[in-house]
């Protein structure tokens, strides 16, 4: 599981090193450092590749009769690489994901269990603050899906 976050920066060629927990995890995947990056809500978001593989298989199962549904599997599917960690424990966020996310030096890596998400830093704060601004309302629809939490 992906947990945490962490203030990184990307060099110029958009490499990016990731923490050591994240990278453990990765490896302990057993796939030789391999991960997916893909697009999807504002961010880049990595898998491991059995992770990655279980969301393909359940596109390939799904009915998809749904012009937004084969829409947005040409998006999500469509927009993922396939990239390795090197032996300094960086990846490389190609350019087109690093565009889409708005990457540049200032990166934040945020663990969410199956996979973790690469922010723009500023992109990220401003997620945050909108969370805590609306922290009652989210909390009500998280009892509201059965998700109630003791804090």
């Amino acid at each position: 599981m992906f947990r945490g976050h962490s203030y990184r920066n990307m060099d110029s060629k958009g490499r990016l090193m990731l923490p050591p927990e994240f990278r453990d995890h990765i490896v302990a995947g057993d796939d030789d450092g391999r991960l997916m990056l893909t697009n999807f809500d504002g961010c880049v978001v990595g898998y491991t590749v059995p992770e990655w593989e279980a969301i393909e298989r359940s596109f390939y199962e799904a009915n998809n009769s749904s012009k937004k549904i084969r829409a947005f599997q040409r998006f999500f599917i469509g927009g993922a690489m396939d990239v390795q960690l090197d032996k300094q424990g960086r990846i490389l966020v190609p350019p087109y994901l690093r565009q889409y996310a708005s990457l540049d030096r200032e990166v934040v890596l945020a663990g969410v269990g199956r996979k973790f998400e690469i922010w723009s830093q500023a992109l990220f704060e401003a997620q945050r603050q909108e969370v805590e601004e609306d922290f009652d309302s989210v909390m009500d629809e998280l009892a509201a899906n059965g998700m109630g939490m003791r804090l």
